[in-house]
């Protein structure tokens, strides 16, 4: 799209997700009540594997990364969000703007390779335990670690140049949560062709990869564990894996809804965005809590020393 009025935009509005207007105070209540609660989950998380020894593994590790992850995207997203509620819509300078599509597609992006990381782990620890403590080392923890979060950066820093190499025109109002590549794209004043089909290209590409390895890593996992002869054996070894198996589905069917369809940035994916943003974050220190008995009991000895 080409347009005859091009600026130089200093600032973007956040519209947010359609909501009746009635509900504004009380939304404000529970996406502030949402964000708290992520904070502290994942900060209990890093706190409970920090302070434990015998959570001293790579499993743990790993989940630890995944807290910093969660805590991090809702931090880039909710606050604006909450401040949207209180003044009808958020003001973003075009440097903020950036910064918010940065960090979203770099965290998120990172989370997407430490989900296969994590089912690697679960699939030399069930599949190869003999060998699993050599190939697994703290040398080849961190190494994997700085991977990640190198691609995730690498990844980002592509996505964000091609979007705002772009000339803008004189609408500034991002119909969306935060400032993603769908909604800032409609304020383009070019063809934005060719920055979709890389974008879908590159989302989809790493995304299915990623699920693939994740879908291939529990094929061997199972196929393992169906082969355990006694039944409180194939129970704990299905624990280790089920709360990985639950945060990974509720990261990628949002994915796949906003970035792998075609009429993406409809009304309906400001809401999918709120999900995996703000409820996401949330339920993943939920969901190892419940599922995970080390950190159980591990809650239980620190609170028990609490006075």
């Amino acid at each position: 799209m080409k347009c005859e009025n091009q600026t130089s935009l200093t600032e973007f509005v956040l519209i947010g997700f359609p909501y009746p207007k009635n509900l504004k105070g009380p939304l404000f209540i529970f996406f502030l009540l949402i964000y708290l609660l992520t904070l502290f989950g994942n900060l209990l998380i890093l706190l409970v594997v920090a302070s434990s020894p015998q959570l001293h593994k790579p499993m743990y590790w790993f989940l630890c990364h995944l807290s910093f992850l969660d805590l991090t995207v809702s931090t880039v997203v909710v606050p604006k969000l909450i401040a949207g509620f209180v003044e009808g819509g958020e003001m973003l300078s075009f440097s903020g703007c950036v910064c918010q599509l940065f960090f979203f597609h770099f965290l998120g992006c990172t989370e997407c390779f430490l989900y296969t990381l994590m089912a690697y782990d679960r699939f030399l620890a069930i599949c190869k335990p003999l060998h699993y403590g050599t190939i697994m080392n703290r040398r080849t923890c961190i190494l994997l670690a700085i991977g990640v979060w190198f691609g995730g950066c690498l990844h980002s820093i592509i996505e964000t140049a091609l979007v705002f190499h772009l000339p803008f025109g004189w609408r500034n109002q991002v119909n969306y949560i935060f400032c993603d590549i769908p909604a800032v794209l409609k304020l383009v004043c070019a063809d934005t062709t060719l920055n979709v089909l890389v974008t879908t290209i590159d989302v989809g590409l790493v995304a299915i990869i990623c699920f693939f390895l994740i879908l291939t890593s529990y094929v061997y996992i199972v196929s393992v564990i169906l082969k355990i002869s006694s039944a409180e054996g194939r129970q704990r070894a299905f624990s280790t894996c089920t709360a990985h198996v639950t945060v990974v589905v509720t990261y990628y069917v949002p994915l796949v809804f906003i970035y792998l369809r075609p009429g993406s940035q409809d009304p309906l994916d400001g809401v999918v965005a709120v999900f995996y943003t703000s409820l996401t974050p949330l339920l993943n220190p939920i969901i190892y809590t419940l599922r995970n008995k080390d950190i159980k009991v591990t809650l239980v000895r620190l609170s028990n020393k609490t006075p």
